[in-house]
């Protein structure tokens, strides 16, 4: 695969489908909530419980990609796959300024857990990163053949989140252990359901792409403000859609802090209420797609501390041919993968990435 030699700034994207943007999600903010609001909702009816239940989708990852995958971690680590898919129709139409239909992954995070399950680590792939697509199977039946340099982000939309999970095993040699998606329309519930999230920004934003406009200082976002702010790539940084990670990383944080303070135990009401929100907009591999499974491998990781999570950017370096598209960085990013595969240390020299001048 060809990358630059050097860093190089993005030229201006040609629009906002095809501007590198990756979403640097928090995989343990999405465990750590559904744990919270699942046994929160244990008390409640059956009625209550199977509501619930039926809401959450599932993909049966074995039976779409076969077993041409790679082999598990030689520990008890867990590997995790999760998408936040941008849908341009439904009720994600109105979240949108752009003209841009369809279903899109905005988000994708490799979340590692290695053994011991006291600490996380996640890499986030740019969702403009050049990528090699395998031979896939739609939910059809149908095939799709591989091709070369094709668009991260292009993949969902093109063949499904089962091919999205084959991508990120051949390209890493990593074993995804479950799936998890969120639609950003129910990511929009679940902040205006816990009533906002806070952030503090040092300078103003303006950015007439996401919609969003704050000035330097302290401000509770609602829903919509919440998904322009993770969005939004104008204004900061270099204006590439790598600059957002910042934003992204520092949003997520704020979320799951929002979530730990707010008393769901005592407030059966209320955490049932996020809970729907949240269950509706997920989709799971088939082994996760119940609350039970879900709230037992949330269990698993509550040795987890945020505090010992670490978020790394896959290490990807300026397309030589299209300066508006980014690819893996050499050595680095296989040094990452290895590690991940090993279940060791990740080295420094694997989290430094050319496009953003390490």
């Amino acid at each position: 695969m060809t990358y630059a030699t050097e860093p190089r700034p993005a030229q201006t994207p040609p629009g906002d489908s095809t501007s590198p943007r990756p979403r640097k999600r928090r995989g343990r903010v999405v465990l750590l909530i559904l744990l919270v609001l699942l046994l929160a909702a244990g008390g409640t009816g059956y009625w209550l419980y199977s509501g619930l239940d039926r809401n959450i989708k599932g993909v049966d990852l074995d039976k779409a990609i076969g077993d041409d995958r790679p082999q598990k971690l030689p520990t008890s680590g867990q590997n995790l796959l999760i998408l936040g898919s941008d849908s341009r129709d439904g009720a994600n139409a109105a979240l949108h300024t752009g003209h841009v239909s369809g279903a899109r992954s905005d988000t994708a995070l490799v979340m590692h857990i290695p053994e011991g399950r006291t600490r996380a680590v996640a890499v986030s792939i740019p969702r403009d990163t050049l990528v090699t697509r395998p031979e896939c199977t739609k939910a059809d039946g149908g095939k799709v053949p591989g091709a070369n340099r094709v668009m991260f982000n292009s993949i969902y939309s093109q063949v499904g989140p089962a091919c999205v999970v084959k991508t990120v095993e051949q390209m890493s040699g990593v074993r995804m252990d479950h799936y998890m998606e969120i639609d950003f329309a129910g990511f929009k519930g679940l902040v205006d359901a816990i009533g906002g999230v806070t952030v503090t920004v040092p300078q103003d934003i303006h950015d007439s792409s996401s919609g969003l406009n704050l000035t330097a200082g302290t401000h509770r976002l609602d829903g919509t403000q919440s998904l322009q702010f993770v969005r939004t790539r104008h204004g900061i940084g270099d204006g590439s859609d790598l600059g957002r990670i910042g934003l992204q990383q520092q949003f997520m944080l704020a979320l799951l802090s929002e979530v730990k303070k707010q008393d769901l135990m005592g407030s059966p009401t209320k955490a049932y209420t996020i809970a729907d929100k949240l269950t509706a907009a997920l989709t799971t591999d088939s082994q996760l797609a119940s609350l039970t499974k879900l709230a037992e491998f949330g269990r698993s990781l509550n040795g987890v501390d945020p505090a010992n999570m670490e978020t790394i950017m896959l290490p990807v370096a300026y397309d030589r041919i299209d300066p508006n598209r980014v690819v893996a960085a050499m050595p680095q990013a296989g040094e990452l993968w290895k590690a991940i595969r090993s279940d060791s240390e990740i080295p420094e020299s694997a989290k430094k990435s050319p496009a953003t001048g390490g």
